[in-house]
């Protein structure tokens, strides 16, 4: 955004937006950062070419954050490089003056003390605490003097939260941006999905909610989240969790670049939050209701005028666990399938002790259909009649979901098993994401990113059409469940001078064809 005005063609774009006669002046936070801009057009000294007086700032401020600098190395830096300069230079003289120009650009983060344990954050009504009210914990590790007479608080914990608003008004404020945050109301109406505005989904919301859809320039959202570990394998487990917001009104080229990603939470700890992460997302649930309810005044520089823009949070993205963590439905044991929820029809292998989903498929097909009829096609000697199971309206949810009871959050909280789970339900907790005054009426509420499915679907069948040892699904238990649930006598386990001998199976390929295989992917140009 800033580095916008560097360049001829982009500064006549910026100049045009500036100087032309608006229709509506520019709001305030609008006017603050068309200022900044304005200094972006500043040489650095009279008769540079190079850099101008905020491209010189933005990359020292880079180097400080990338290499680690310290203020008062920063600070000489700057005199040093000041002194080198002509006199008619227009550099901050320190760290402070820097900050204190970009900060225009609202680009703050706020640091929010939270429990040790995850029990709850030092946030708005509680954030003047010095211990958690549910597990006592205290607040503070460390309480030293500053070197100014102050005491400077240490917390245990923090969670770094950057808001979200500000940037969806800077792509409003920028001329690169602005017009292409309406794409999706002519791109969606194509009959090929090329967008999630052809989806279903997106029409839906539309169509429940008329008076957020007549404004085009309202945003839609998706939130996605993983953990990882930032060390290296051989480092002691750690978890973080980025929380990323995607913005989706722009069109499909961009839709997905890496600016239009936005990091809303950073969450630390040395273990994964759990269903704990929903004290964690408070601050951006707050955000999204007055997005919601109330919206923002934001100035479109393509229009030319300012308007009170609205944001929704269409549905979360992540893998299976995840899904868990975010849904509140446990994705472990029987009643995993989040949406066959209690009238799932899985059972668990008498020799691998694995929960299968095996045969589950056929209640979903025509009830003439002929596979529903196999006797001895799927699952010997059994018949499927059943037609699928009810799927559940978001108010049918919502119900279920206000009857559970309140739940103790934390890693050291007491375990708190609603009464039933695993049997007549899966319910862990009432997710955070209910508070959300439309959660309810969205037609997908949680999806699984391609990735994960791709990736575990294709190891699979790969690493069982090979044969892997140690990675293959077709294993010794794998054949004596199929000997118990199928009819397939040519793969039973046979017993051959007292071994049990697996027969080799016709989709196990051979090593010839393993090796063309191989030699296939290694003539492959996509792969380094």
């Amino acid at each position: 955004m800033v580095m916008e005005a560097m360049g001829p063609e982009e500064e006549l774009h910026l100049r045009s937006a500036l100087e032309v006669n608006h229709e509506e002046e520019p709001n305030k936070d609008a006017a603050d950062f068309y200022s900044l801009l304005k200094d972006a057009e500043v040489p650095l000294w009279e008769g540079c070419k190079k850099h101008s007086k905020l491209s010189a700032i933005s990359q020292l401020l880079n180097c400080k954050s990338e290499f680690n600098m310290s203020i008062s190395y920063y600070d000489r830096i700057m005199k040093i490089v000041k002194n080198m300069l002509p006199e008619s230079e227009k550099l901050p003289s320190d760290f402070y003056q820097s900050k204190k120009m970009l900060r225009k650009l609202g680009l703050e983060y706020t640091s929010i003390d939270v429990c040790e344990n995850n029990c709850m954050l030092f946030y708005k009504e509680t954030e003047n605490l010095i211990e958690c009210t549910i597990c006592g914990h205290p607040r503070y590790k460390l309480r030293r003097n500053d070197g100014g007479g102050r005491k400077k608080d240490i917390p245990y914990r923090r969670l770094r939260y950057l808001p979200i608003t500000p940037r969806l008004q800077r792509l409003f404020m920028s001329s690169r941006t602005a017009e292409n945050m309406s794409w999706h109301v002519k791109g969606g109406d194509s009959d090929e999905m090329v967008h999630l505005a052809c989806g279903e989904a997106w029409k839906h919301f539309d169509r429940i909610h008329p008076s957020f859809s007549t404004e085009p320039r309202n945003v839609r959202l998706g939130l996605c989240t993983d953990g990882f570990n930032p060390f290296s394998q051989s480092a002691r487990p750690y978890s973080c969790w980025p929380v990323f917001v995607t913005v989706y009104n722009l069109p499909p080229s961009i839709c997905m670049k890496r600016p239009y990603i936005f990091l809303s939470l950073v969450i630390f700890g040395p273990k994964s939050p759990g269903k704990s992460i929903d004290v964690l997302l408070r601050p951006l649930i707050d955000e999204l209701k007055i997005l919601w309810e109330v919206g923002v005044t934001t100035y479109d520089i393509f229009r030319k005028e300012n308007f009170q823009m609205k944001a929704v949070l269409l549905w979360t993205i992540n893998d299976f666990p995840a899904y868990d963590m975010l849904s509140g439905w446990s994705t472990h044991g029987k009643l995993a399938c989040p949406y066959c929820l209690e009238n799932s029809k899985t059972f668990t292998l008498q020799h691998g002790w694995k929960t299968s989903f095996f045969d589950c498929h056929r209640q979903f097909l025509p009830m003439d259909h002929a596979y529903r009829y196999q006797v001895d096609g799927l699952f010997n000697g059994r018949i499927e009649t059943d037609p699928p199971p009810p799927r559940l309206s978001g108010e049918e949810l919502k119900n279920r979901v206000s009857a559970l009871p309140n739940i103790t959050f934390g890693l050291r909280a007491p375990k708190h098993t609603i009464s039933g789970f695993g049997k007549d339900h899966n319910w862990v907790k009432r997710s955070i994401f209910w508070e959300l005054p439309y959660w309810h009426t969205l037609l997908i509420r949680h999806n699984l990113d391609v990735m994960h499915i791709v990736r575990n679907v294709f190891l699979n069948i790969f690493y069982t059409c090979m044969d892997v040892k140690g990675k293959t699904k077709d294993n010794v238990k794998a054949r004596q469940d199929l000997e118990l649930y199928c009819k397939r006598p040519k793969l039973r386990i046979q017993f051959v001078n007292g071994k049990l001998v697996k027969p080799r199976a016709s989709y196990v390929l051979s090593k010839d064809q393993a090796i063309e295989v191989y030699e296939w992917v290694k003539g492959l140009m996509l792969i380094p």
